[in-house]
């Protein structure tokens, strides 16, 4: 399968599809400390090796069930990601995440608008008929923008997560491909 080569602009960002180059710096820029928030709001380990990060970027560029965009800063650097991940082509099924990797790139919009762009390519592009991800109930922020684009929340993990002080949800929500279609 031919990977469709997409993307999409906003603000002096472009959000583009991940290159075999890229692996390097997306790990020196991003992972070199691993932002504090990002690590509670996704429930990342605290560290990983450079080994850990590129190996695992390069297995997913050549994945076949999963796209993984990079979000670009004019400057150049690597300031997110955003990724349809876990796609059963017969099902017409995917996972989706999103990370903006550093405090100065949040509250601007760009996460809802990444979620928006890659949503609308899942199911537009991919022709996918559903999209599902995952978010923990402390991230408000991120829980308001998939509603905004159209995700609804299915259930809850109740109590799944621990951040260190307490016991939060972990919600399940999804979009359909004719929930898509009527935005």
């Amino acid at each position: 399968m031919k990977k469709i080569d997409i993307s999409w602009e906003k603000d002096g960002f472009l959000l583009r599809p991940a290159r075999r180059e890229d692996a390097g710096q997306y790990y020196a820029q991003n992972f070199c400390p691993l932002d504090k928030e990002l690590i509670r709001m996704t429930g990342s380990k605290e560290s990983f090796t450079r080994e850990e990060v590129v190996g695992f970027f390069l297995q997913c560029i050549k994945a076949e069930d999963r796209y993984d965009f990079l979000l670009v800063a004019e400057d150049g650097r690597i300031a997110g990601e955003s990724v349809i991940n876990e796609i059963d082509w017969e099902g017409r099924s995917g996972n989706f995440r999103i990370a903006i990797f550093q405090q100065k790139d949040r509250g601007k919009g760009l996460g809802s608008w990444m979620v928006q762009a890659t949503r609308d390519f899942a199911f537009g592009e991919l022709k996918l008929h559903r999209l599902g991800l995952n978010v923990f109930s402390f991230n408000e922020r991120a829980r308001k923008a998939y509603l905004a684009a159209g995700f609804r929340e299915e259930g809850a993990l109740r109590d799944a997560v621990w951040d260190g002080e307490r016991y939060a949800d972990d919600i399940l929500m999804a979009i359909l491909e004719e929930e898509w279609e009527g935005m």
